[in-house]
C-alpha cells in the first residue's frame, strides 16, 4: 500500500488533506508537492507523513510530483506555522505560505554589500556600554531601546548581535521598509565579516528561497529583513532585533495579519531568544508596556557623532496659496550657500489629489473606490492610489460642464515643480513609488544624497525612517497635518510619530540642525508637541483618551471586514454574522460588539465594505468568541471575510 502523507493548502480551509506517494518517492514533513485538487492542480505543503486512511474515502489521489529536492520548513516551524494559524484565525495552509519565500528553484543571493562606506563612532557613550552589557547578560526577556534619533541605537544592536553570533547563536534584525535593508547590510557586512543572508518581498522568490536555505542549513546565522523575515528558519535563534518598532508596515495588510512584532515576541518566549525593539518614538503599547514593567527600557538619551536635537519651528500656512512658505525657501536657499543638503517631506504622491467644481461642488472619485483621483502631471493621468484605476483629467465638470473646475492640494510631484522653478540650479530627487520603482534606482539615489551630489532629497515616508545622511542641516515638513483628520484611534500617534523621525534626520552630525513644520493647525496640540519632542507629555495624554475611550493598550481589538461587490450583499453579512453572536456576545462577558457599520472608507477596487469590532479587555475571552462565530458562520457566496486580530487602523 502506499505511503499516506497529509496536504495543506494556500485556501481559507481549515482542513488537512490525504494524498498518497508513489512508490518511489520518500518524502518527509517540509517538503512542497503539486497535487489534484478539485478540478485544479495546486501546490500544497506536506504536514503530516504515515497518515491514516480517512474514514469514508473510496479512493485517495496521489501527489503529482515534489517541487523541492528537499524539506523547505521543519517541525519547529510547523509550529510556528500552528501558531500563527491559531492567533491570527487563519487556515494552517495560508499560515504556512505566508512563512516561506515561495520561489521554485534556487538561485545565488544578491550581492548586497561593497559600494557603501559607513562611517561609525566606535567610542561608545556609557548609555550604549550599559545597554549592550544588559542585552548581552540576559539568557531571554523583552527589551527596549529607547533613544532620541541621532543617539547611536544602531551600534548597540551590532555589538549585541556580533556577541550573540560569537555564542554560536542566530540573528534575525528586522527593519520596517526594503529601503533600509541594504544600509544595515552594508553595516553588518562591514562590522562582522560574515555571510548575511537577505529575505524581503524586493528580491525575486528564487533568491528569498536561495536565503531561506542558507539560513536553514545553518550557512548564514544572521538575517536582515522586513516583515516577513520574522519568520526566517535561523538555527538556535538567540536574538531578534526589531528596528523602529513603532511603523505599521511591521502589521501585515493581507491573510495572516500578523504584526512582526508579536511573532518575535511569541519565537523570543518559545526559543529563550533575546527580543529588543528600538525606536525614537515607540508605539503607543510599548510606551505602555515599558511603564508597567513588561518591557525593560534602555534609554540613550543623547545624540553622538557631534549632533544635537534639532530647532524646530512651526511655520502657519493659513492665508498662503504657494505649499512653500517664505521662511522654508529662504532657508534651503541658506542650506546650500553654506554647502549642506535639505530634505522635504510631504507624505502625499502626485500632483494635486483634488478636482472639483466650484460651481456644483461635484468632485472626482474613483469609480471603485470611495476615494479621490490623484492628479499626475507627468503622466497627465488621474490615478486612484488604493486600486490603481486610471482616468484623463478633464476641463469641464462631468455633471454641470462648467469650465469654472480646479485642482486643489498638494503632492510631491507638485512640489518636485515648484522646487525646480524656485531652485534651478539645485539638483532635486524625487524618492516615492512613483518616481522610484525599483531598489537599484532607490539606492542609487541615496549613494547620490549621501556622497554630497544631491542638494535636495524631497520623499514621502521612505525619507523619513532610519536613513542617516551626514551633509544634512535642514528638514521641510512641506504639511504636518496631512493624517491627522483621518478618522482613525491611532491618527494622532501617527502624526506624532512621523513629525518626530523626520525631523530627527536634521543635525544628527553637526548641532546646526533645523527643522520647519508647515501646517494649517500650528495651535494643534500634536503638532506642537512633536515639534518640541515632548515624548514623556504627548505619550501620557494619548494614553488618557485611550483608557477613557476604551482603546488599545487598554484592551483588544479583532476588526471584521465583510466585503462584496453588492454593497446589500456585505451590509446583509455584517449582519448576519453580528445576528448569529452568542447571546452572551455585547458586553455580558466582558466582550463589546461595535456595529456592524460601514467601513471610513467604504468602497476599495470594486468592493463595498462593512464592518464589526469586537473590543475587550480579556484578550482570551475576545478570541474565542470571535472563533466560535466564525467557525459556525457560513459565509454567504460573493462575500469575503477579513479577519484582523489587533488592527492597526480602522479605514
Amino acid at each position: 500500500m502506499d505511503r499516506l502523507i497529509e496536504v495543506v493548502f494556500n485556501l481559507p480551509v481549515h482542513q488537512k488533506f490525504t494524498y498518497s506517494l508513489p512508490e518511489h518517492l520518500e518524502l518527509s514533513v517540509g517538503y512542497r508537492v503539486v497535487a489534484p485538487f478539485g478540478s485544479r492542480r495546486l501546490t500544497g505543503y506536506v504536514v503530516g507523513v504515515d497518515a491514516a486512511p480517512p474514514p469514508g474515502v473510496p479512493e485517495i489521489k496521489r501527489i503529482e510530483r515534489p517541487v523541492d529536492k528537499r524539506p523547505v520548513f521543519d517541525e519547529g516551524l510547523l509550529d510556528l506555522a500552528a501558531w500563527l494559524s491559531d492567533m491570527y484565525l487563519c487556515s494552517l495552509g495560508e499560515a504556512v505560505a505566508t512563512m516561506l519565500p515561495g520561489g521554485r528553484r534556487e538561485v545565488e543571493p544578491e550581492e548586497m554589500g561593497g559600494d557603501l562606506a559607513l562611517a561609525r563612532d566606535l567610542t561608545l557613550s556609557e548609555h550604549q556600554r550599559s545597554a549592550i552589557q544588559r542585552i548581552s547578560s540576559a539568557e531571554g526577556g523583552l527589551f527596549y531601546l529607547h533613544g532620541v534619533t541621532g543617539s547611536g541605537k544602531t551600534e548597540v544592536f551590532l555589538q549585541v548581535s556580533r556577541e550573540m553570533l560569537r555564542r554560536g547563536r542566530g540573528v534575525i534584525y528586522l527593519v520596517p521598509e526594503i529601503s533600509l535593508t541594504h544600509q544595515a547590510v552594508d553595516m553588518f557586512q562591514a562590522f562582522l565579516n560574515q555571510p548575511v543572508a537577505v529575505l524581503h518581498s524586493g528580491l525575486t522568490r528564487s533568491q528569498r528561497l536561495r536565503a531561506w536555505l542558507d539560513l536553514l542549513d545553518g550557512t548564514a546565522r544572521l538575517v536582515i529583513g522586513a516583515r516577513s523575515a520574522v519568520f526566517a528558519p535561523v538555527r538556535d535563534l538567540g536574538l531578534i532585533i526589531i528596528d523602529e518598532e513603532h511603523e505599521g508596515s511591521y502589521k501585515s495588510g493581507t491573510t495572516p495579519r500578523y504584526h512582526a512584532r508579536q511573532v518575535a515576541m511569541h519565537r523570543s518566549r518559545t526559543e529563550k531568544a533575546v527580543l529588543v525593539m528600538g525606536s525614537a518614538t515607540p508605539s503607543l503599547e510599548a510606551y505602555h508596556y515599558m511603564s508597567s514593567g513588561t518591557l525593560e527600557r534602555l534609554s540613550l538619551p543623547e545624540r553622538l557623532s557631534g549632533g544635537s536635537m534639532p530647532v524646530v519651528r512651526i511655520q502657519d500656512l493659513n492665508g498662503q496659496s504657494v505649499p512653500l512658505s517664505k521662511p522654508l525657501i529662504r532657508e534651503i536657499r541658506r542650506t546650500h550657500e553654506e554647502g549642506r543638503q535639505s530634505i522635504l517631506f510631504l507624505n502625499r504622491r502626485g500632483f494635486s489629489y483634488f478636482f472639483h467644481c466650484r460651481s456644483c461642488g461635484y468632485q472626482m472619485k474613483c469609480r471603485n473606490c470611495s476615494v479621490s483621483l490623484t492628479f499626475h502631471k507627468q503622466k497627465n493621468s488621474m490615478v486612484c492610489h488604493y486600486c490603481g484605476y486610471r482616468s484623463r483629467p478633464v476641463e469641464a465638470c462631468p455633471e454641470c460642464g462648467s469650465m469654472d473646475v480646479g485642482y486643489s492640494g498638494f503632492g510631491t510631484e507638485r512640489i518636485e515643480e515648484e522646487i525646480e522653478r524656485l531652485f534651478p540650479d539645485l539638483t532635486v530627487r524625487r524618492v516615492d513609488t512613483d518616481s522610484v520603482r525599483n531598489k537599484l534606482r532607490l539606492r542609487a539615489i541615496l549613494n547620490e544624497f549621501r556622497a554630497g551630489e544631491i542638494d535636495i532629497l524631497l520623499g514621502t515616508q521612505m525619507v523619513a525612517k532610519g536613513l542617516n545622511f551626514p551633509g544634512v542641516k535642514l528638514v521641510g515638513i512641506i504639511s504636518a497635518d496631512t493624517g491627522l483628520q483621518l478618522p482613525d484611534f491611532r491618527a494622532a500617534e501617527r502624526t506624532f510619530d512621523l513629525i518626530v523621525q523626520v525631523s530627527g534626520r536634521a543635525g544628527r552630525f553637526h548641532p546646526d540642525g533645523k527643522v520647519l513644520v508647515q501646517t494649517y493647525i500650528p495651535d494643534n496640540e500634536t503638532i506642537g508637541l512633536a515639534a518640541r519632542a515632548d515624548l514623556e507629555t504627548f505619550y501620557k495624554k494619548e494614553l488618557a483618551v485611550r483608557r477613557a475611550l476604551g482603546f488599545p493598550p487598554f484592551t483588544r481589538l479583532i476588526r471584521l471586514v465583510f466585503r462584496a461587490r453588492s454593497e446589500a450583499k456585505s451590509r446583509a453579512a455584517a449582519a448576519a454574522f453580528a445576528g448569529s453572536l452568542e447571546p452572551s456576545a455585547g458586553g455580558a462577558n466582558g466582550v463589546d460588539v461595535l456595529g456592524p457599520a460601514e467601513c471610513p472608507l467604504a468602497v476599495i477596487a470594486g468592493n463595498h465594505r462593512n464592518h464589526l469590532i469586537f473590543r475587550s479587555r480579556n484578550f482570551k475571552d475576545l478570541h474565542g468568541l470571535v472563533r466560535r462565530a466564525l467557525q459556525r458562520f457560513q459565509v454567504p457566496a460573493g462575500v469575503y471575510v477579513e479577519v484582523d486580530v489587533d488592527p492597526v487602523s480602522l479605514l
